[in-house]
């Protein structure tokens, strides 16, 4: 489901919506868990895509990971995502090699 990367939410929405507090979201942002976008002002603005971390985040913490490990684990989550959407074009790029192939052979 695509969600959107353009940061909407103050901190105190943000804080509200997903249960964490605000100094704890200072504390992810210092710890490069998530990094949300500055207004002109340097204001903290929230986007639907770190609504979704934030709630990767606390299922995390939940499960007794430290921070470092929930850094290492959205990384290697991050890197899988990438690697999958490079396989799905290469598939994508041999299936229409195949028919072109096909094509020229009939």
């Amino acid at each position: 489901m695509p969600r959107s990367r353009r940061g909407v939410y103050g901190i105190a929405v943000t804080s509200e919506l997903t249960g964490i507090g605000p100094q704890t979201l200072r504390l992810y942002e210092r710890r490069g868990l998530l990094t949300p976008a500055r207004t002109s002002g340097g204001t903290r603005r929230y986007s639907e895509e770190d609504l979704v971390r934030l709630g990767r985040i606390a299922e995390l913490i939940e499960a007794g990971i430290n921070l470092p490990g929930i850094q290492r684990i959205l990384d290697l989550e991050a890197e899988n995502a990438e690697l999958l959407g490079r396989l799905h074009s290469a598939e994508h790029g041999c299936d229409r090699l195949k028919v072109e192939r096909e094509e020229a052979t009939a």
